[in-house]
């Protein structure tokens, strides 16, 4: 009993002591769907275990089924952390952007069956054309909003909630062209990128921020980032966050979204129900 005391008495004065040494806390990371919840686990789970190492606390990803879910949670302030379109930024109240690529720009692409014949834009008016959600930025609001307001285009928008999806779409002519964005495009089976030609690319934005609540005790937000940005220095953790991806990861700032606040999406944008 009287070591049992003593001990309790040296942990207690040793705390005391170091009030540097914190307690780990768990965080909620969530991430835009735009792969399946397995290929986002695989890209996004090395990362943050190298996260967990660097700052002592744990990140678990939780998961939403499709964008509009994932819409649905960021609006309520569900993630502690998140990674979402840059458009989805703009219009959220509860995030700050902390991190975001600064060796590459988003942009839209409009992909098409090579072999359907479908070499001008113009042969896409009054057709079905899939998209994989309403609020994708590049892949859905961009390239709708520059059809109709730059070409003239009259479509019918079909979503099917997912980038892979939209490709899949197109190759197995169930859609004459869907959109998409080139990092996803990429990432896609040869099998299938050999099968689809870009018809269409759109002007290019700053690209997705990681987010961090605002609510967010700021060691924490700033602990992260600078992990981060550390990871980015490191070859072997280079190649994981290329893989979101992150090029050449660097801070983020309110600012570097202007440009897409002036793009007037409103009209585009669908609120989840």
């Amino acid at each position: 009993m009287l070591l049992n005391r003593r001990l309790f008495t040296f942990l207690f004065v040793f705390t005391l002591a170091c009030p540097s040494v914190s307690v780990a806390k768990t965080f909620t990371v969530g991430v835009v769907p735009q792969f399946d919840i397995k290929t986002i686990y695989s890209i996004w789970q090395p990362i943050l275990d190298v996260l967990e190492e660097k700052t002592g606390h744990k990140y678990v990803l939780k998961g939403s089924k499709d964008i509009p879910t994932f819409e649905k949670d960021f609006s309520m302030g569900a993630f502690d952390f998140a990674y979402m379109n840059p458009y989805h930024y703009t219009i959220s109240e509860h995030y700050k952007p902390i991190a975001r690529d600064h060796g590459r720009k988003l942009f839209g692409i409009l992909v098409v069956n090579r072999d359907e014949g479908i070499k001008n834009i113009q042969q896409l008016e009054g057709q079905t054309l899939v998209f994989p959600a309403p609020n994708a930025l590049g892949a859905s609001l961009m390239i709708r909003s520059e059809l109709e307001q730059k070409y003239g285009i009259n479509f019918t928008p079909k979503f099917v909630n997912t980038h892979s999806s939209v490709y899949l779409n197109v190759v197995l002519n169930l859609a004459p062209a869907g959109g998409g964005v080139q990092k996803t495009f990429k990432q896609q089976q040869s099998d299938i990128k050999e099968k689809l030609n870009i018809l269409l690319k759109t002007e290019s934005v700053q690209p997705h921020p990681l987010t961090a609540k605002l609510d967010l005790d700021s060691d924490i937000v700033e602990s992260v980032t600078e992990a981060l940005l550390q990871m980015g220095k490191d070859e072997n953790h280079q190649k994981l966050l290329a893989k979101v991806p992150f090029k050449k990861i660097g801070a983020a700032s309110d600012r570097d979204y202007d440009q897409v606040r002036k793009l007037n999406l409103e009209r585009y944008y669908v609120s989840p129900k």
